[in-house]
């Protein structure tokens, strides 16, 4: 018994912001983005939180699914930009679907964050645990940039994607998930200010700060690494994967991963040109893309992998 995906869906901000508006804002060019990253535009909420996007995709996904809220037995959200503190995306999301039977708690992983809620869900479902769940990939990363910090401002957007798994015969194949807490500071978002009783100071969340050198050389050596384990631990020629849907962070890491695979690049579909990178929710929102307009196939085999803060990285491969 394994978990198969049965329904996606996702959601973006109505809000776009093309890379000439930000020109406006910090010395940059549309020539200069696009070069570099592959980003064009990007959609930044305005009036959409986590949660309400996460629920607008996870609505879309059970549509897609055909499947009621109520069968739903455990719902996790990746996610690294929530609301509050407290309570989780996923329990936000549990009430706006009307879930009342699910488990809700959120995984932090950031980037990586929709690949290691699946990955959880499966083991779920392997142990028997439960037969049914919902993953979302959410984040709202506006809310965490530096709109002054070039650097980093060109390269974020918002939006939520959605996957409803089930108990089933054939579905994912094999995953792997790793992390390497001693590079936690090559990418991270820190408090600008501890408050406390003591000092009598109100906590405050600060930006997020990226080596990007760092993880530009760290996401290509690990992405591949991630995938060829994967492809060994499940006997799968590599020949045989029909996509490789990546983390859509730089379109020069995924033409590098490409070349390190020896796998030609019209097999790594990209969207990043209208999204930028939205952290956990770019791997699934590139799926709902993909099934939306009918380019995946049953029994197509389809490699998923990510990598993010932590720093943290995975690879799932399964079987649509």
């Amino acid at each position: 018994m394994t978990g198969k995906i049965i329904g996606t869906g996702s959601y973006v901000p109505a809000r776009i912001v093309t890379n000439d508006e930000l020109a406006q804002i910090v010395d940059t060019s549309d020539e200069w983005i696009a070069g570099r990253t592959g980003i064009r535009q990007r959609r930044i909420a305005v009036e959409e939180s986590t949660s309400y996007m996460a629920a607008e995709a996870a609505k879309r996904a059970l549509e897609n699914a055909g499947t009621d809220a109520e069968e739903l037995e455990l719902i996790l959200v990746g996610t690294t930009s929530g609301d509050h503190c407290f309570p989780s995306v996923a329990c936000e999301v549990q009430a706006a679907l009307g879930a009342g039977n699910a488990v809700a708690y959120d995984v932090s992983a950031a980037c990586s964050g929709f690949l290691f809620a699946m990955d959880t869900l499966w083991a779920f479902i392997r142990a028997g645990v439960y037969k049914t769940g919902l993953v979302i990939g959410a984040d709202c990363l506006s809310k965490l940039t530096d709109w002054r910090d070039r650097s980093t401002c060109v390269l974020f957007g918002d939006g939520a994607g959605a996957a409803v798994m089930k108990a089933a015969d054939s579905g994912l194949i094999q995953t792997v998930m790793g992390s390497d807490g001693n590079r936690w500071n090559v990418l991270s978002c820190v408090s600008r200010t501890n408050g406390s009783f003591a000092d009598g100071k109100a906590p405050q969340l600060g930006f997020l700060h990226m080596d990007g050198q760092e993880v530009f050389k760290f996401a290509v050596k690990k992405v591949p690494e991630c995938i060829h384990q994967v492809l060994e631990e499940s006997d799968t020629d590599i020949e045989q994967v029909k996509y490789f849907v990546l983390h859509q962070a730089n379109y020069r890491i995924v033409e590098a991963v490409a070349k390190r695979l020896k796998q030609p690049l019209d097999k790594f579909p990209m969207n990043m040109e209208y999204y930028g990178n939205t952290s956990a929710a770019t791997v699934p929102i590139l799926l709902d893309e993909m099934n939306r307009e009918g380019r995946l196939k049953p029994g197509d085999r389809i490699m998923l992998s990510g990598f993010g803060a932590g720093l943290t990285w995975g690879a799932a491969l399964l079987e649509w």
